[in-house]
């Protein structure tokens, strides 16, 4: 190969292996660019979108707040401070007849016992309190052994009075609503069905197939000053004195037949 043409061989590549090298770094640069974008976006997002409230899907119970810990996570707490009352009508009688400023303290009161916190009067005595009904206390008639003999049939004739007016004013589920219909056609299932529709009823939040003290209020508190034998009739029905009422044991209450107490509280409750 002649001088000149090495020289002009030599000067085309050198400008091939330039051009290369500008078309790498300018690439290098353009993906630099949009990392840097795509960064600077994420950051963007990031500010405008809200930060999701742990709490938003947690549920406490009666007595108790959705907290955040130290970890971020939503847990229960106890209500630090119930709001004071100056209302009587808020007052609340418990289960050891004792007045209370409103339902809020005594919740308050059994969530404190119930995890050992400084506030617990006393945790044998309120890690179960409860409220029997509303008001300040009040002397209660005694229930005598005739009347707690024949209280298991007019309970049950309650409840079933109590579905059939549900059903009439449309105010139950259509599973509920069938349920009440086959009460209707087979009298032998009146009673039975009616126990079942309430005890599911009253199985509330947590749904653990066991109804609480606290769980039993909605019936318990209207009666009680017409029935001066539901709270003994109640605590009967706590067979083992766990503090909860299974159906097998609210069946037994109620003197029915327990074979044909069904679970049927998915069914009900559309699960």
């Amino acid at each position: 190969m002649k001088t000149w043409d090495k020289i002009l061989f030599g000067l085309l590549l050198a400008a091939v292996v330039t051009y290369a090298e500008e078309k790498k770094r300018h690439h290098l640069k353009e993906d630099d660019d949009l990392l840097n974008m795509l960064e600077q976006d994420d950051e963007e997002a990031m500010k405008l979108e809200p930060l999701r409230d742990p709490c938003a899907d947690k549920h406490c119970g009666a007595g108790r707040v959705c907290g955040v810990n130290d970890q971020g996570n939503a847990e229960c707490i106890c209500i630090p401070e119930c709001p004071e009352e100056t209302d009587i009508r808020r007052k609340v009688c418990s289960n050891h007849n004792e007045t209370w400023p409103s339902d809020c303290s005594i919740y308050q009161q059994r969530c404190f016992c119930e995890k050992g916190q400084e506030g617990c009067r006393g945790a044998e005595k309120y890690r179960h309190v409860h409220i029997e009904y509303y008001g300040s206390c009040r002397a209660q008639k005694e229930c005598i052994d005739s009347e707690m003999a024949d209280f298991p049939r007019r309970m049950r004739d309650w409840l079933y009075n109590v579905m059939r007016d549900l059903a009439d004013r449309r105010e139950l589920t259509p599973a509920e609503l069938a349920l009440e219909r086959e009460a209707e056609k087979n009298l032998t299932k009146r009673w039975t069905n009616a126990a079942i529709w309430k005890w599911c009823d009253l199985d509330g939040h947590p749904h653990d197939r066991a109804v609480s003290r606290h769980e039993l209020f909605p019936i318990r508190a209207p009666l009680q000053a017409l029935e001066h034998c539901i709270a003994p009739f109640l605590d009967n029905c706590d067979a083992n004195n766990d503090h909860k009422i299974t159906l097998m044991e609210w069946g037994k209450c109620l003197e029915l037949d327990v074979e044909e107490i069904d679970d049927r509280c998915d069914e009900l409750k559309g699960l």
